[in-house]
This record gives structure tokens, C-alpha cells and sequence, in this order.
């Protein structure tokens, strides 16, 4: 397991303890600036606000170093997955169709939202039942998912709508919260499973996400 760290990633070490410390995964820190993931089999872009979100989120991130070699890796079939600023960056790379916009009421939202597992049958979401109602915090001022129609028809006919929103928080287009590929390797998202990883803090839903990417590749 290998988390990219920018300038201003901020959700980094929520991941980290997630994959090392509850999953017992191998896992390690990847700076920007280097220039390969080395011997990683699955790569995570956490939230935060990369680069202080100058221009637009995730448009300066994609010309690090490292992001060539992630969009190499994912090309290739590896898994890669996208947290809030991390989708933000994949959808900028052109790893995932769509844009990330300005919430519809131009604010900031930070709080728990309900969410309908929309497919079961990927890695991330294998270990969920379709359909399934889960809650997941969500904390962006940008996270108002937005693609054309041609797109959107693409993405619900080759179900690669993974997550949606049960009560739409920021505008997002058909209520999406997260959507993967169409080689199903790659699923960026906005809400933060790794938030919501340990009953400790009330809501574990979030572990199965990584527990099933894990397990996917054993």
C-alpha cells in the first residue's frame, strides 16, 4: 500500500493508520516529488488540500513527479484509489472522466452524509451488499461531481457508479459520490471511508472499503 503525500494532504495519516495499524497492511508514505510509487501494488491519493487548492483542486498535484507514474501503474491494471482531493486529482489526470466543481452553495461541508452502495460487485466495494445504506463523512468545499450527458450514460450503462448520495449534500450530478473506471481498478470518491474505519468512533463502514481492496489482490 503506498499513500501519494502533497503539499497541504491532510488526510494522509487517517489512511495510514487505517491500512497499517487496523489492517496490518504494508504500508508506506510516497512524497510527491519522487518519481515511481517503487514496489507498491495499490496507491491512494488522500484527501486534504493539495497545493492549498490554488487554480482548481487537484490541478497543480497532477503535474508532480509521481502522478505520471501513477497514471502508469493504473493504465497497467493497478489500483488505485482517490479520496476527496484524491478524486479531485484523478479526475484532473484524466484517470476518470467528470470534474469536481463548487458545492452548490458555495460553502464548505463537513458532517456524516447517507450513502446507497450503487455496485458490489467491484474490489473496493466487494465486501458491501448492493444497495446496501452505509454513512461516511464528507469535508469539501469542491466536491459538486459534474460530467455531460454522453458521460453520465456511459458511466450508469457500464456501471461504474459506485456510491450515491441518499440526501444530495453538494449538487453532484445524479446524486454520485463515487465512481470507478471503466477497467474497474481505479474509484475516486468524496465522502472518507477512512473516517469512518473503527466502532470506536461510532461508525466503522468505511474498513470494509479498504479490506476488500486488500484482500482482492492476496
Amino acid at each position: 500500500m503506498g499513500i501519494v503525500v502533497f503539499p497541504g494532504s491532510n488526510c494522509d495519516h487517517d489512511v495510514f493508520h487505517v491500512c497499517k495499524n487496523l489492517l496490518n497492511l504494508d504500508t508506506k508514505f510516497l512524497w510527491h516529488k519522487q518519481g515511481s510509487i517503487e514496489d507498491r501494488n495499490i496507491v491512494i491519493l488522500p484527501g486534504g488540500f493539495s497545493y492549498g487548492d490554488y487554480l482548481r483542486c487537484g490541478a497543480i498535484s497532477r503535474f508532480s513527479n509521481i502522478m505520471q507514474d501513477v497514471v502508469r501503474f493504473a493504465n497497467n491494471g493497478g489500483i488505485v484509489l482517490g479520496i476527496c482531493n484524491g478524486f479531485q486529482i484523478l479526475c484532473e489526470t484524466g484517470l476518470l472522466p467528470g470534474a469536481l466543481i463548487k458545492n452548490v452553495n458555495l460553502k464548505f461541508i463537513c458532517r456524516s452524509v447517507p450513502l446507497t452502495v450503487e455496485n458490489n460487485k467491484s474490489i473496493f466495494t466487494c465486501l458491501y451488499d448492493i444497495k446496501e445504506k452505509i454513512e461516511l463523512p464528507i469535508a469539501h468545499g469542491e466536491g459538486n461531481y459534474y460530467c455531460d450527458e454522453d458521460t453520465l450514460t456511459e458511466l450508469i450503462a457500464g456501471n461504474q457508479i459506485i456510491f450515491r448520495y441518499d440526501e444530495n449534500p453538494n449538487g453532484s450530478i445524479y446524486n454520485i459520490a463515487g465512481i470507478q473506471n471503466k477497467t474497474r481498478n481505479v474509484l475516486g470518491m468524496m465522502p472518507h471511508p477512512e473516517r469512518a474505519s473503527e466502532s470506536l468512533l461510532g461508525n466503522d463502514a468505511g474498513l470494509r472499503l479498504f479490506k476488500g481492496m486488500a484482500e482482492s489482490i492476496e
